[in-house]
């Protein structure tokens, strides 16, 4: 059995405690010293972020407890040495147990802002009090730390460990997350040791994969085609391939359907690329579509009151009753065109039948505030 940690030792009982990992990989049964395997995996953007690794515990496997030990006692601080295997006198920690930790990038990354290529690393720590090195080594199939060899490192960093709450079982996890990186910390007894992970491109990534998939059986559906040109609308970038692809959506043929959301789409990125003429046309041609719903145009209108376009927000709400009378949500709409002009008893009018009509209570519970609201002769939002 190897543990963590393990600096030297005769010949004879490496050679025994060896025998113990190669068996394994022949037979099956339970992990080396009951360092059970196990792996993290997390999305940052479209990069898979994979840990595997074995997992020891704090108990020692004579039923020791080790906890306060585990730093700087059975892992010591700095490189130990070794005298099996090649590693000598700069053998640094194996971050596990058993075979070597592995961490793999599907996509090209920055650990503690460094540049790492994809690719599977064997994962590697120098402990200190006060800070870590971190070691990424291009050989990720060994057997612990014996074989390590500094000329194989891909990457070098350095972290600070950091207290956590008691950790039994030495465990990975994403503790930090946002959408263009990530905090993974290996945490065991009072410690954890984290390492940001950064995507410098998650966005470009995104539309690399969105231009495959609308070349592939994707892009036969016009709804592909306007989901495009959504994504950099939302986020303000790549506008002009947008716009093509918005036109690609809602122009009529064997990929394009002309309707109400491919059309609103396409005026979106007419305007995103400073075509206001031709988006207010395209708009206008949008709503007067048979495809537009009395959703679809209650929801454009929140979407230009959110703007702080009342005066055609409330055209389009006094459309939407002459196309769709008395339709929920309409009511909901010329409650607020009434209101945003100042007619309150006209607006309570609307709003008491627009909660006649609610579909669930969580609706009947946003009018209900909404009458109390206009009759206590407050704005409503």
């Amino acid at each position: 059995m190897i543990r963590p940690g393990l600096r030297s030792a005769p010949a004879l009982v490496l050679a025994l405690s060896l025998a113990a990992p190669a068996a394994a990989q022949r037979l099956a049964g339970p992990p080396s010293g009951g360092n059970q395997k196990a792996s993290v995996t997390q999305g940052i953007g479209p990069v898979e972020v994979t840990v595997s690794y074995s997992s020891p515990k704090v108990v020692g496997p004579d039923g020791t407890d080790r906890r306060g030990k585990i730093w700087g006692g059975l892992v010591p601080y700095g490189m130990s040495k070794d005298a099996f295997g090649t590693c000598g006198d700069e053998c640094p920690w194996r971050a596990g147990a058993n075979e070597n930790t592995v961490f793999r990038f599907s996509h090209d990354v920055k650990v503690e802002g460094q540049p790492l290529a994809a690719g599977a690393y064997g994962l590697f720590m120098v402990p200190g009090p006060e800070e870590f090195t971190i070691i990424f080594s291009r050989n990720s199939t060994s057997w612990g730390h014996y074989f390590y060899d500094a000329k194989e490192d891909a990457l070098r960093v350095k972290v600070k460990p950091r207290k956590a709450p008691y950790t039994h079982w030495l465990t990975y996890d994403f503790v930090e997350r946002k959408p263009s990186e990530a905090t993974v910390a290996l945490r065991w007894d009072e410690l954890e040791v984290p390492i940001r992970v950064e995507v410098p491109d998650v966005d470009g990534l995104y539309l690399a994969e969105i231009r495959n998939q609308l070349r592939n059986a994707t892009g036969f559906d016009w709804q592909a085609w306007e989901q495009a040109a959504q994504f950099c609308l939302e986020r303000k970038i790549n506008l002009p391939e947008a716009l093509k692809w918005a036109e690609h959506a809602a122009t009529p043929g064997f990929t394009g359907v002309e309707s109400f959301k491919s059309l609103s789409t396409l005026s979106q990125a007419q305007a995103a690329n400073g075509m206001a003429d031709a988006a207010k046309a395209t708009m206008q041609k949008a709503m007067e579509h048979p495809t537009a719903t009395a959703v679809d145009l209650h929801m454009y209108g929140r979407q230009l009151q959110a703007q702080k376009r009342t005066d055609e927000a409330v055209a389009v709400y006094i459309l939407n009753a002459k196309r769709h009378p008395d339709v929920w949500p309409v009511n909901v709409g010329l409650a607020r065109a009434y209101a945003a002009q100042g007619k309150t008893k006209e607006a309570l009018a609307a709003a008491k039948k627009a909660l006649a009509q609610a579909p669930d209570d969580n609706n009947r519970n946003n009018l209900k505030n909404m009458i109390a609201s206009l009759e206590a002769g407050k704005p409503i939002s």
